[in-house]
């Protein structure tokens, strides 16, 4: 009787462990997961919007990054345009020289910027007085076509060194020059003189004397990228101009 009953215990136990292994075999698959399918979804979608927010700035980089290449480029372009050599139809051309020395002759946008165009020309300024005076006065300035400087793209203004004609003459080389200090001083000496001609004081230091000037605006024309020409503006719009220059590149 005893062992019955102690039979009928382990049986009891073993029934109830065998219970709660089920029990525990089950819970895991329906912990939490079907109790509530609404939150689930919504956490999926959380989800799906964070991986697309995360992943939308990775699709618009290249985009944001050529935009700004072509700002940038941009950006280039208008400055460079603004540069010195961007002169404009209508710019100030200052003839000037010491009365013993040569003519050197500029081209500025404005009358206070710094000159896109400076060249010293052999002829004396004497010389170019007198064949002014005698009537009209047309300058030519050529220089060669070379491979080399078309493939670094010089521009004409930056022709480093000219042949001289005055009027059909040849008149020797042209040399272009750097805006120094002496040149910038003279410069701003004449920049309140829109149109005229006149002489300036030299200095005790200078010996070269009295500098003689003539300043005026001129109309530009460009017709290629090896040619331009250069025509002072007269009050008197029937009168042909009295000086004109021209730079060739041939």
């Amino acid at each position: 009787m005893a062992r019955t009953s102690q039979d009928s215990s382990k049986r009891h136990f073993h029934w109830t462990k065998k219970v709660g292994t089920e029990d525990d075999e089950k819970a895991p698959p329906t912990f939490k997961s079907s109790s509530n399918p609404c939150e689930a979804d919504k956490k999926e979608h959380h989800l799906k919007a964070h991986v697309a927010t995360m992943t939308t700035p990775r699709k618009k980089l290249p985009a944001v990054a050529v935009a700004r290449l072509r700002s940038v480029l941009t950006a280039l372009g208008k400055n460079r345009s603004n540069l010195a050599f961007g002169l404009g139809p209508r710019v100030v051309g200052t003839l000037f020289g010491h009365r013993r020395g040569h003519v050197h002759f500029a081209f500025q946008k404005d009358p206070n910027s710094p000159p896109a165009f400076l060249v010293e020309l052999a002829t004396p300024i004497s010389g170019l007085v007198r064949e002014m005076a005698s009537g009209l006065v047309r300058i030519a300035l050529e220089c060669d076509k070379q491979k080399e400087e078309e493939k670094k793209g010089m521009r004409l203004l930056e022709e480093p060194v000219w042949r001289t004609y005055c009027n059909g003459k040849k008149c020797g080389f042209a040399t272009r020059r750097d805006c120094g200090a002496k040149e910038w001083k003279i410069l701003k000496a004449v920049e309140p003189i829109s149109m005229g001609a006149g002489v300036l004081p030299g200095s005790g230091a200078d010996g070269d004397g009295e500098l003689m000037y003539m300043r005026a605006k001129f109309e530009r024309i460009v017709g290629s990228r090896d040619s331009e020409a250069f025509y002072m503006m007269n009050p008197d719009s029937n009168g042909a101009p009295e000086l004109s220059i021209y730079l060739l590149r041939v």
